[in-house]
């Protein structure tokens, strides 16, 4: 992974939508790529969707520990990674983010780490571009398929970092 340099360990934090599947497949790619990973899934497992639930059972057959957590202070541990995936909310935000939520995106921006997004900063309306409240600041933020209109617009150029457009299969 390019902004670990080929050595670290990786804190992914999820939430339970899809978004947050998109985080479990990347903690696993990441384990099985030899990195060290660190899982943090924010609620509990049941009210994950049916694919972030594959997902997560994939990860406990390979024998990955689950941090379930409710509060920022539940992620202490984010502090000994290199790099912080953000897999909370994803382009289906559309309200104010509120507690629990507000409260761990701040302490994952005051914890100095780079901070990859996946598809979306964390709390930003992936179509105009507003802050919701409170959003992940990224140093990068790997998008699918095409940039998001919001990027470009507003608050988007000052949270999204450097924007990597991917594709995902979708025919």
């Amino acid at each position: 992974m390019q902004m670990l340099r080929g050595k670290g360990s990786v804190a992914v934090v999820c939430g339970v939508g899809n978004n947050g599947g998109d985080g479990l497949v990347a903690a696993r790619h990441l384990f099985n790529a030899g990195v060290k990973t660190s899982i943090y899934l924010i609620g509990k497992a049941s009210s994950l969707k049916p694919d972030p639930k594959t997902n997560l059972n994939i990860l406990k057959k390979m024998k990955q520990n689950i941090i379930q957590i409710r509060l920022a202070k539940d992620l202490k541990g984010v502090k000994k990674a290199d790099l912080i995936i953000d897999a909370i909310f994803g382009i289906g935000l559309s309200s104010e983010v509120r507690e629990p939520y507000a409260g761990i995106i701040e302490y994952l921006n005051r914890s100095k780490k780079p901070i990859l997004c996946v598809d979306v900063p964390s709390g930003l309306d992936a179509d105009s571009g507003k802050i919701l409240g409170k959003t992940v600041k990224a140093n990068r933020t790997v998008t699918f398929v095409a940039a998001k209109k919001g990027f470009s617009k507003l608050d988007g150029p000052r949270v999204c970092g450097k924007i990597v457009v991917r594709d995902i299969g979708i025919v």
